[in-house]
């Protein structure tokens, strides 16, 4: 297993019947990749999109290759605290349990915006939405335990820390980049927090960095953006710019996390390239952890004690 590991190499030999799954941003990109190898196990997945429309071609996709799929879709805003909560009373209607939750959909360096409640776009969409969609969930995942909760971060998590006095770039100067990390970090701190929460309870939680990959994530992004992420890379610990994955790689850490019997006793951590890997130090502060669970029980007016 490494950079070039596809889903269908981690899945070898691996059987998902009986597994209920639920993929955010399953309409294109990674998270149809995700939802398509998940499916090849035989598990039951559900396609959270933003519109009927991409949920039903990417339904159909992926039945072209799998006619016996066990496939749904599902209507998902994340940046829409009300959505969030329409889709999660939706999917508890219709399951009793859910084995793999992957929160893959995300928003990368979008022009300065904010959500339907006010939140930052990226910070909003990546983590907020995320964040009430899965502890609105916990009850099915403790149902259905063994259960994993992958949330997808990013290397990009390194442009910064959580911005504590200003996370919604209230009183300060948009920074596209700056925000995404952001968000990015939030991911992993709050993976950190749910696994600690809920592994008594069978449920293990993942970061996963799936790796530089040509998808609609980057749609916002300028060539003058992409110079500008260069320079940054050469003034990071890698001191330059990644190699790019193909999809079916690019997922793949987000299917090992999910499936892995190699993690079987983990959780918590940060992956990349199918391997337990080291994010930046501010990602891994524990009291930063429970900070964020209460800043963010705080924006989505709602709180969640420990299982």
């Amino acid at each position: 297993m490494g950079f070039d590991t596809t889903t269908d190499e981690v899945l070898a030999g691996v059987d998902l019947r009986g597994t209920v799954a639920l993929v955010t941003g399953a309409s294109t990109g990674l998270g149809l990749e995700t939802a398509r190898a998940l499916a090849s196990a035989g598990a039951a997945v559900t396609l959270a999109v933003r519109t009927e429309s991409r949920g039903t071609a990417a339904q159909a996709s992926i039945r072209e290759q799998l006619p016996e799929a066990s496939l749904e879709v599902g209507l998902l805003d994340l940046t829409s605290l009300a959505s969030v909560r329409e889709f999660a009373a939706w999917f508890a209607q219709r399951h009793d349990r859910l084995g793999i939750l992957i929160n893959n959909a995300g928003v990368m360096a979008t022009p300065f915006e904010r959500t339907a409640d006010g939140f930052e776009l990226q910070f909003g969409t990546n983590h907020l939405g995320h964040f009430l969609l899965t502890n609105l969930l916990t009850p099915l995942l403790i149902a259905g335990a063994p259960a994993r909760v992958v949330n997808l971060s990013s290397g990009g998590h390194r442009s910064s820390d959580i911005i504590w006095d200003d996370p919604n770039y209230e009183r300060r100067d948009y920074d596209k980049f700056e925000a995404y990390g952001q968000s990015k970090t939030a991911n992993i701190l709050f993976t950190a927090e749910l696994d600690r929460r809920l592994r008594e309870r069978g449920v293990r939680s993942f970061a996963v960095h799936p790796g530089m990959i040509a998808t609609e994530l980057g749609r916002h992004m300028t060539r003058d953006d992409y110079q500008a992420l260069k320079e940054r890379a050469k003034r990071g610990p890698g001191g330059g710019f990644p190699q790019r994955k193909s999809i079916e790689s690019g997922a793949a850490t987000s299917i090992w996390a999910a499936t892995s019997g190699e993690l079987r006793t983990q959780g918590g951590v940060y992956c990349e390239d199918c391997a337990v890997s080291e994010p930046a130090p501010w990602a891994l502060d524990a009291d930063g952890a429970r900070r964020l669970w209460a800043l963010s029980e705080t924006f989505v007016g709602q709180g969640f004690p420990d299982a």
